[in-house]
């Protein structure tokens, strides 16, 4: 099955959000889904304004 990512060819993080628990982390994602893309791409690079990967930096 092809997922989201593949899909889309989407290559890099460049923004993630920790949460202590699997409700708050679902509860984050569906309001940020609501979002449009103008705030999310805000989010993004307030604080990753040059878009690096930050796949390592988490222990990637």
């Amino acid at each position: 099955m092809e997922g989201f990512t593949k899909k889309h060819d989407i290559t890099k993080l460049v923004w993630y959000e920790l949460h202590g628990d699997m409700h708050s982390a679902i509860t984050g994602e569906k309001r940020i889904k609501k979002w449009n893309r103008a705030w999310k791409i805000q989010l993004i690079e307030e604080g990753n304004l040059s878009w690096r990967d930050l796949w390592l930096e988490i222990g990637g």
